[in-house]
């Protein structure tokens, strides 16, 4: 399919694949590690490979993994491409970022949306509203309020007892 994609009659070899990357990304993978892929003696992609075929045929790294459903032969859309390309990078920062649970959670969350470019626009309107992450944040998370108001109460307290010595 690639090979048609970029103007041939055929599919590409793994020789030309290698070079395509090579000369697009920057990047090498061998002819023999394509092979590897190809055979299924290497059923295993590490991230690093998964991540630069995912660039290179500008997908999900997850078409790499098992053809989705609803997976055809057709070029993307330029709106799809760039939706595309957003989820990886939110997968990339998941796993650069992976130590916070939270953050990485979140940013997986974001990226399986459908849309997740309306996600991210959503929360550009909550942070450009004033005090509205802060009244979600009390809604959705009410432990954390409970905690700022115990620290908020303790720090008055002291306050109080300072004035009164």
């Amino acid at each position: 399919m690639e090979g048609t994609l970029r103007g041939l009659d055929r599919a590409m070899t793994q020789a030309e694949l290698a070079r395509s990357i090579t000369k697009e990304l920057g990047q090498k993978l061998s002819q023999a590690y394509l092979s590897q892929i190809e055979s299924g003696q290497r059923p295993h992609l590490t991230n690093k490979t998964r991540t630069l075929l995912a660039r290179f045929f500008k997908v999900h790294p997850g078409y790499l993994v098992d053809d989705p459903e609803g997976f055809t032969q057709e070029l993307a859309s330029p709106v799809r491409t760039l939706e595309d390309r957003l989820d990886l990078w939110l997968i990339q920062g998941a796993e650069r970022f992976g130590r916070d649970k939270e953050l990485r959670r979140a940013l997986l969350a974001t990226a399986r949306h459908p849309n997740s470019r309306d996600c991210l626009v959503l929360l550009h309107g909550i942070l450009e509203t004033p005090e509205l992450a802060e009244r979600l944040l009390q809604v959705l998370r009410p432990e954390m309020q409970a905690q700022e108001t115990g620290a908020g109460e303790r720090a008055a307290k002291r306050n109080r007892t300072r004035r009164s010595s």
